[in-house]
C-alpha cells in the first residue's frame, strides 16, 4: 500500500490532527509517514499499527502526495529546504505553522501548492477550529482535500486574507492558552480563600467547562448569560465591579493579550 501522506512535527499540534485522521478513518496508519525525531503519544499510537516512522528526508517515500507541516515556525528554515528537496513536484503542502507567511513558503517549496492554516489543540477531541487561507487560483478540489485533513478537529472556516490568518492565530489558535490561565487563576483565587487543593482546582476546572456547555447549548449570547448570573448588588456584581474595571479591566487586558500574539505572529512571518 502506497503511502500517500506525510506528517512533518508530531508534537501537540500535529498530534492532535493525526488523532482525528485516525478516529474519522481520513487517512490510515499504512498510508502515512511520520517525520519527527521524537514523536508524541498520538504518532507513537499511530507507528504501532503501520505508520512509517521516518528520521531522515532521503526516506520520505516519492508517493507522498499531501504534506501537513507541523513543526516550530522557529524550525523552518531548517526544515523547509532539506523537506523540499525530498517532495515529489506535484506534492502538495498544507501548512499550520503560526506567522510563517505564504510567501516564504512558496519560496521554499517551489512550484508546489502550498496551503496556510490554523487548527488549535482542542482539534485532538473533535472540538476544535481551524482557518484557512488559500489563493484563489488553487483548484476547489485541493482546497477541499486540505480542510477534509482540519475537518475532524471541528469546524473550518476560510479567512480573505493572510492578516487575518494572523488574528485568527492569536484568537483561537492561542485561545486555548488563555483559558487554561484562566482556570489557574480561578483556582488560585479558591485556595486564597482557605479551600483545599483537590477542591479549588474541581471547582475552578468544572466551572468552566460547565459554563462553556452553557455558552455553546443555550445559543445565549455571552453578554447575556453574565446578566443572568448577575444579581444586582449580589456577589457576582461586586466580583464583576473588580473584574471589569473602570478602565476596561480584563476586556482592555485580552485586547492586549491578542495584540502582542497578533505582533509575534507578524514577526515570525518576517
Amino acid at each position: 500500500m502506497a503511502v500517500t501522506h506525510l506528517l512533518v512535527g508530531a508534537g501537540k499540534m500535529g498530534g492532535a490532527l493525526l488523532s482525528g485522521w485516525l478516529e474519522a478513518g481520513i487517512v490510515t496508519p499504512r498510508k502515512l509517514s511520520i517525520f519527527d525525531p521524537a514523536p508524541g503519544s498520538q504518532a507513537v499510537f499511530a507507528i504501532e499499527r503501520g505508520a512509517k516512522h521516518i528520521t531522515r528526508f532521503q526516506d520520505i517515500p516519492k508517493s507522498v502526495q499531501t504534506v501537513v507541516l507541523a513543526v516550530k515556525p522557529q524550525m523552518f528554515s531548517r526544515v523547509g529546504p532539506e523537506l523540499a528537496a525530498a517532495l515529489a513536484p506535484n506534492a502538495m503542502v498544507l501548512s499550520i505553522l503560526a506567522g510563517t507567511s505564504l510567501r516564504r513558503l512558496d519560496d521554499a517549496f517551489d512550484g508546489r501548492i502550498v496551503i496556510r492554516a490554523m487548527p488549535n489543540t482542542p482539534a485532538a477531541i473533535g472540538a476544535g477550529i481551524s482557518a484557512i487561507y488559500v489563493d484563489p487560483n488553487i483548484a476547489p478540489e485541493k482546497i477541499n482535500a486540505a480542510e477534509t485533513l482540519l475537518k475532524p478537529g471541528g469546524d473550518v472556516v476560510r479567512v480573505e486574507s493572510e492578516a487575518a490568518l494572523n488574528a485568527v492565530t492569536a484568537v483561537s489558535g492561542s485561545g486555548p492558552a488563555y483559558l487554561f490561565h484562566l482556570v489557574e487563576a480561578l483556582e488560585a483565587g479558591a485556595r486564597d480563600l482557605g479551600l483545599p487543593q483537590d477542591v479549588a482546582e474541581k471547582l475552578a476546572r468544572e466551572t468552566i467547562i460547565g459554563s462553556a456547555k452553557l455558552l455553546s447549548s443555550t445559543g445565549e449570547s455571552p453578554e447575556t448569560l453574565r446578566k443572568n448570573v448577575t444579581s444586582p448588588n449580589g456577589t457576582t456584581q461586586a466580583a464583576l465591579d473588580v473584574l471589569m474595571g473602570e478602565d476596561g479591566g480584563l476586556s482592555r487586558m485580552m485586547i492586549a493579550t491578542v495584540r502582542a500574539a497578533f505582533a509575534r505572529a507578524k514577526e515570525l512571518g518576517n
